[in-house]
């Protein structure tokens, strides 16, 4: 169990005392305490994005009305300490995520106890955070918290598996684009907490030229030549199919080379005919059982998309202390 982490207290939820709009920095222009927004920034989160899909989720859950049951059930002053608790062994991740849409709900003050960090491997019933304020409001944020903190902390256990079977060797797993619209951000930041590392965030700060790019523009040489005319200083990955290909692309001075659907036998040909002229990265065909075969090559980068489109969760829940029938 780690070992418990200071406690915060965050002195204004999003309600009549919100610092939204403040200008003091770019950066913290949000309804977030400025404490948890620097810690979502140093994580490499955009704080404002953070807070747009915190919005998105309380209003998706709430459909413009009210937690009918919370505000039937609970008295209006009542206050709880609520934890979030692993149910299930995993690495953890959006921790500070989870802390956003509570922040946003909370109408009055509240305090977060947190006792692990991202990136933590957490087991079965441990504690992960604990938050103290009014009872109604973690009960109306609860499911959205967790259904962030759930998926992201999935993609980073998942994620940890593959790092884990490549220890030793030069080799990274490496997540693609396929993620879930809108969560792109977080879900590759989940990748990073479970040791993995990202390909490109979008279509025009790096260029991927496919198959289909290829047939359109009448060869692999060509396609490459084309976008390394246009776009010099970006990088360019080109995939292959074939070995022939890939002498193509080394030939016109590729600089990264997706290998797709290669064997580990014609994956370990390549890397000798590479001879370090170029980073490699393997794709397709990879499974858990296979991944340290294709690291043993030699190759720099193992693509998997199922981190972020196929990760089960990862089990956690919130459970309500009782409450003290106080004002925070």
């Amino acid at each position: 169990m780690s070992t418990d982490l200071p406690l915060a207290q965050s002195d204004e939820g999003c309600g009549d005392g919100c610092a939204c709009g403040s200008d003091e920095d770019a950066l913290l222009e949000c309804g977030l305490d400025p404490a948890l927004a620097e810690l979502l920034a140093e994580a490499g989160l955009d704080p404002v994005l953070v807070e747009d899909i915190a919005h998105m989720a309380l209003s998706e859950d709430l459909d413009g009305g009210v937690d009918v049951t919370s505000v039937a059930t609970i008295p209006e002053d009542a206050v709880a300490t609520a934890d979030f608790t692993a149910r299930e062994a995993g690495v953890v991740a959006g921790l500070r995520v989870a802390e956003a849409v509570l922040s946003i709900v909370c109408e009055e003050a509240f305090e977060v106890e947190r006792h692990v960090e991202d990136g933590a491997r957490v087991e079965a019933g441990q504690k992960l955070l604990s938050v103290t304020t009014r009872t109604r409001d973690l009960l109306t944020g609860e499911r959205s918290a967790l259904n962030l903190l759930c998926r992201l902390s999935g993609i980073a256990t998942a994620t940890r598996r593959w790092a884990d079977v490549l220890e030793g060797t030069k080799a990274k797993v490496r997540d693609t684009r396929k993620t879930t619209p809108g969560l792109r951000a977080l879900e590759k930041y989940a990748v990073r907490c479970g040791g993995g590392v990202n390909h490109r965030m979008s279509l025009s700060d790096a260029a991927l030229v496919k198959d289909n790019h290829v047939v359109a523009a009448g060869g692999v040489a060509q396609a490459f030549k084309l976008v390394r005319e246009q776009f010099p200083d970006l990088p360019v990955e080109v995939e292959v199919d074939t070995l022939h290909q890939l002498r193509e692309v080394l030939d016109a001075g590729a600089d990264l080379i997706l290998l797709d659907n290669f064997t580990p036998s014609e994956t370990a040909e390549a890397v000798a005919l590479t001879k370090g002229r170029a980073l490699l990265e393997s794709s397709g065909r990879l499974t858990l059982d296979t991944a340290r075969a294709y690291a043993e090559t030699g190759v720099d980068y193992l693509a998997v998309g199922g981190l972020t489109h196929s990760s089960p969760i990862l089990d956690i829940g919130l459970d309500l202390r009782e409450a003290t029938g106080a004002d925070v």
